[in-house]
């Protein structure tokens, strides 16, 4: 394996799990998400990237996709229930989402997830150049940094967190809360999405390891660890471009038709899980039905459930409880050839979600609890006629920027029906100047802003930014 100067390591590599006929490599690129986010980076950036190519057993050897080189890690069965389902799935994600579901709190799934952090930092080690840069993403992989640092001092390291990091006083039921933070600080730079994560570390690292520090920078064992707030982002010029396609201006009229030419349509797209906020999204819509607030002749929920984790059972729990209530909602209140919602427990190609978000009159995303939710952003580029209503979790990380959004509190039912009317009944004065808004913000803080941004913070330099295209260069690029 040849080596690189930039090394991304993640928990998946971005390949689609359908491999072409011929062999190909091919991006995997699920509604929002991580390989989405980097994907516009790595095109036009020499790297390699480290991560589980999806299955069990030996490592694959895998074509490289464009400059961009693969270093698969390899899983056994048991590996794959400790570190992923286990560890970093149960015990790590509902707790760094306020505990919207019990943690899980398993010894052996803690070995599990040192032994595969070690594999992980293993193999970032041998594809890195000496004095390489290793970005690193996220809670899978959160004893790396310092892993990789024992490996090799002589790289560069930088630590992202995509998912929110939890107050203390949740961090700390962690029974390995010392070697978890100790971990992530063994980057040269943490990034999160919010600055009230940086704030949490820097109040844990003083309790936890009696460091020094403030919310940008933390002084632990003589070394000098930078944090701070990079908010991820999409790629918006892609979505511009993408939503302008012929294909999904017809299947969006296509669509228009199908759901009803007269109805207001609402739209969710969300991962199946529990902390989208799913459940109390359709008890508020229910409820709106049985009020007659809402009517199903002249309005419809599209309600798409990407699977997600299907075996974790927490998650199928969820899948059945969504889909008796789903079935409930429209038993209830659907009429013949007119479901109240129509609920779809697929994946979508990114065409197919241009053409739904160009349907929807609202999009509604209501996480209980999200790092930053991308979905978010990619609907406001999707709507370049400044149509449509965004109806925005304020628990979502996308909330400090799209401040223009219907903000919600997703816990408060009747709050939730409320901004949900409010949205459908908005003048369309007041949402053009919203969206209008929301897009200017995004259009300069895309992608590429956010990895110019987190890059040049961590080499200081602006080397490892410099293949970035800006947002004019890459509307060029892609016309």
């Amino acid at each position: 394996m040849r080596q690189s100067s930039l090394v991304v390591v993640a928990n998946r590599l971005p390949l689609d799990d359908n491999v072409a006929p011929d062999g190909a490599c091919e991006w995997r690129r699920s509604p929002g998400g991580l390989a989405s986010a980097l994907h516009a980076i790595l095109e036009s950036t020499p790297a390699t990237w480290v991560g589980w190519g999806g299955g069990v057993g030996p490592a694959p050897a895998l074509a490289d996709i464009g400059t961009l080189r693969l270093r698969p890690v390899a899983l056994t069965e048991d590996e794959l229930r400790g570190y992923y389902e286990g560890f970093a799935n149960s015990t790590l994600w509902p707790l760094y989402h306020d505990a919207v579901e019990t943690p899980v709190f398993d010894r052996g799934w803690w070995e599990t997830y040192r032994t595969v952090n070690r594999r992980f930092a293993e193999a970032a080690a041998e594809v890195a150049e000496p004095g390489a840069a290793v970005w690193i993403q996220d809670y899978h992989l959160q004893l790396v940094p310092q892993l990789l640092r024992e490996l090799r001092p002589d790289l560069l390291i930088g630590f992202f967190m995509h998912v929110p990091f939890p107050p203390p006083e949740l961090f700390m039921q962690l029974p390995r809360r010392v070697e978890l933070l100790r971990g992530m600080l063994g980057a040269d730079l943490v990034g999160f999405q919010r600055p009230q994560a940086a704030h949490n570390v820097a109040q844990l690292a003083g309790k936890l390891l009696g460091a020094k520090g403030a919310d940008d920078a933390i002084l632990v064992d003589g070394r000098v660890v930078r944090t701070g707030a990079f908010p991820v982002s999409i790629d918006v010029t892609e979505m511009e471009a993408l939503s302008a396609r012929p294909y999904v201006l017809n299947q969006a009229r296509q669509l228009r038709h199908d759901l009803g030419p007269h109805k207001r349509v609402l739209l969710s797209v969300d991962r199946l899980d529990y902390t989208k906020g799913i459940e109390h999204r359709l008890t508020a819509y229910s409820e709106l039905l049985r009020d007659g607030r809402v009517k199903v002749r002249d309005t419809v929920m599209v309600q798409v459930a990407v699977p997600s984790r299907e075996r974790v059972e927490s998650y199928r729990g969820l899948k059945d409880r969504i889909e008796r209530e789903v079935g409930r909602i429209n038993g209830e209140y659907g009429r013949v050839g007119e479901p109240a919602i129509h609920y779809l427990n697929q994946p979508f190609d990114r065409a197919d979600l241009a053409a739904l978000y160009q349907t929807a009159d609202v999009m509604v995303v209501t996480p209980l609890r999200d790092g930053m939710n991308l979905v978010a952003k990619e609907y406001v580029a999707a709507r370049a006629d400044d149509t449509g209503a965004l109806v925005l979790s304020e628990f979502a990380g996308a909330a400090n920027e799209l401040e223009d959004a219907f903000q919600v509190n997703p816990h408060d039912v009747d709050g939730l029906k409320e901004t949900l009317l409010q949205a459908l009944d908005a003048a369309p004065a007041d949402l053009s100047r919203r969206m209008s808004a929301m897009r200017a913000h995004i259009t300069e803080n895309d992608i590429h802003a956010w990895a110019r941004a987190y890059l040049t913070a961590l080499d200081h330099t602006g080397q490892l930014a410099r293949h970035l295209p800006r947002q004019r260069e890459a509307s060029a690029r892609r016309s």
